[in-house]
């Protein structure tokens, strides 16, 4: 990793830094970032080591997830998964963008940002929802997590109820393609992404959701399109 990224990094390690302590101030309202990455594409190292001191700060929850597009050009993504790749292309659709490309950030399901851009990812880590976003609250039981949600008012969208799962870490030896030779370091490895209900928000949420073994659990509550995220939170 080159001297200027080094610096990009610190930079806005410093920056999270102070937004950790707004986020908890606030009542644990917490900013999503999903990094876009891929094990075949040599420009997403420095973005994987970026992501993984964003990841690490209080009140953010990072999600990576590994598209399959790159496959093609000589090593195929060992974490990739084609709901990954389409996900991407709906917030590209619903942006009126024509690409998809990596690595890319998404913040709160709203803003959109190179994957090594350190200054803005920093300006954009914001609370998802902002004033008068519903709560959100995750209990688990066993091989069950209880979700239950709460609004001020109806969600004039409505929403979609979502539940992802991911490992922490994990370590890729890359025999082939743009990054052969080298041993990467992947954090917050998104393995399952589904949509497990809707909500208008004009009564509770009451919801128990199947999440068996020990991987994190995320619950994620995002407007249409994939549009803006109203809301989130992490069980471990």
């Amino acid at each position: 990793m080159g001297m200027q990224m080094r610096q990009r990094i610190i930079a806005a390690a410093a920056a999270l830094s102070a937004f950790a302590g707004v986020a908890a101030a606030e009542g644990q309202r917490v900013t999503v970032v999903e990094l876009y990455t891929s094990q075949g594409c040599s420009s997403c190292p420095p973005a994987d080591a970026l992501f993984s001191e964003v990841a690490a700060r209080d009140g953010v929850i990072g999600l990576a997830l590994h598209v399959d597009y790159w496959d093609y050009i000589g090593w195929a993504d060992t974490f990739a998964d084609p709901g990954f790749t389409k996900r991407q292309k709906a917030y590209a659709v619903s942006a009126g963008e024509r690409m998809v490309y990596t690595p890319q950030i998404i913040v709160n399901g709203a803003t959109s940002i190179v994957g090594t851009d350190a200054s803005a990812l920093a300006s954009a880590l914001v609370p998802a929802g902002g004033a008068g976003a519903p709560d959100l609250s995750l209990s688990r039981s066993g091989s069950t997590i209880r979700v239950t949600a709460t609004a001020d008012s109806p969600l004039p969208e409505g929403s979609f109820v979502q539940l992802v799962r991911y490992i922490p870490t994990a370590a890729v030896t890359i025999d082939r393609g743009e990054n052969a030779g080298r041993r990467l370091t992947y954090t917050n490895i998104v393995t399952s992404w589904k949509r497990v209900g809707e909500w208008d928000g004009s009564k509770p949420l009451t919801l128990t959701l199947d999440a068996p073994g020990d991987q994190p659990t995320v619950v994620i509550i995002q407007a249409p399109g994939p549009g803006r995220i109203l809301a989130a939170a992490v069980q471990d």
